[in-house]
């Protein structure tokens, strides 16, 4: 979330919604901050939204059309597609702004800055509900927590309050920018920023962004390497014979935190020091805060990458996703195959190989995510 103080004699870039260096008393052209924007920050968008849009709409479309919710992990994983699509539509926005100014209104601006930062938050901690409950799921094999406290608070009786607390978590957290966020115009065009009284402008933005790096990166950080190194431990114990597996499992677990630490982690140290900048004023030279805002735009971009690959690291890696999504494909071109021959029987070489895929998919169905 930006500020803008009208007294301050500078030229304002708005790099996106989250990041601005440009409160400083004196003067500072940033033209080629601006000119860089307005090229790097659509392009990477146009990739995020159609990487994105592809892999999370096909996992919303798994389990809407075939998959039934099973387990807490698969209604992790549809909320999970959800909040990344609602983050992805707010690309187009942002690329628009960076190429040519916000020209949508003040309304149009507090609903997509409040998105963003709600469906980004949601995100984040839906990835730390997924680990814990496979850490759940592995207690329970190993019959840890024999008085099932856990386990009972987080069935899937009581998944719509789990998913519902992650929701209005990440929604209280977005509520500043929905109440706060304005259209002004500065350095020769309208931008969208959320802008703080005057009495809050310091202490009350630097807070706010100390949480959402709290609930955003280092608990689900710290949740994902406490399940993920007890998991890790008990594969080590599996049998010999059981090594091929075993490995292929930890790869996977490691893939996961190295993927969320390598995005999250420079766009969440920018965050902590843009905090610190706000309150005890850190940034006072020209050079330094373009520098600044040129890593504010890539390390955003990178953040943003993550919804891209939740759908491979967490929906596709688990078996019985990919064959439910066979399904959804298979009856697909069944469609279509029936709309072309008007209503014609299929061949009976067709009708035997259905016949096989589906006792094959029944005898192997297995949860999502499954190690």
């Amino acid at each position: 979330m930006d500020t803008f103080e009208e007294d301050d004699y500078v030229y304002y870039e708005n790099i996106s919604h989250n990041f601005s260096y440009d409160d400083y008393p004196s003067l500072c052209e940033k033209g080629d901050v601006r000119s860089f924007a307005a090229v790097f920050l659509p392009v990477m968008y146009t990739v995020c939204l159609v990487a994105g849009l592809a892999g999370n709409a096909l996992v919303v479309a798994v389990y809407a059309y075939h998959k039934r919710l099973k387990t807490m992990t698969d209604a992790f994983l549809s909320h999970l597609a959800v909040a990344d699509l609602l983050l992805l539509f707010t690309l187009p926005f942002w690329a628009a702004d960076a190429a040519r100014g916000w020209e949508l209104g003040e309304v149009v601006c507090k609903v997509v800055s409040a998105c963003y930062t709600v469906n980004f938050t949601c995100c984040m901690m839906l990835l730390a509900c997924i680990s814990f409950d496979r850490y759940l799921a592995l207690a329970r094999v190993q019959g840890k927590d024999q008085r099932g406290r856990l386990q009972r608070a987080f069935t899937r009786r009581h998944c719509w309050k789990v998913c519902l607390g992650v929701w209005m978590a990440a929604f209280l957290l977005g509520l500043p920018d929905l109440i706060l966020s304005e259209v002004k115009w500065a350095s020769n065009r309208n931008v969208c920023l959320a802008i703080y009284p005057s009495s809050m402008a310091r202490g009350g933005k630097a807070a706010l962004e100390v949480v959402e790096v709290l609930l955003g990166f280092l608990l689900p950080l710290l949740v994902m390497v406490i399940c993920y190194w007890s998991v890790g431990r008990a594969l080590r114990g599996l049998p010999v014979e059981s090594r091929g597996k075993k490995w292929k499992a930890l790869r996977v677990l490691l893939i996961v935190v190295a993927v969320f630490v390598v995005t999250q982690l420079p766009y969440n140290t920018l965050k902590v020091y843009r905090a610190m900048d706000s309150v005890y004023s850190l940034v006072t030279h020209c050079e330094t805060s373009k520098v600044l805002d040129q890593a504010a735009q890539v390390t955003e971009s990178l953040a943003l990458i993550h919804c891209c690959l939740n759908p491979i690291l967490y929906a596709f890696v688990g078996s019985s996703f990919r064959q439910n999504m066979m399904k959804v494909a298979k009856r697909f071109g069944q469609k279509r195959r029936k709309k072309s021959r008007r209503g014609g029987e299929a061949p009976a070489e067709e009708e035997g190989m259905e016949m096989s895929f589906n006792s094959h998919s029944a005898s192997q169905e297995t949860n999502t995510f499954s190690i």
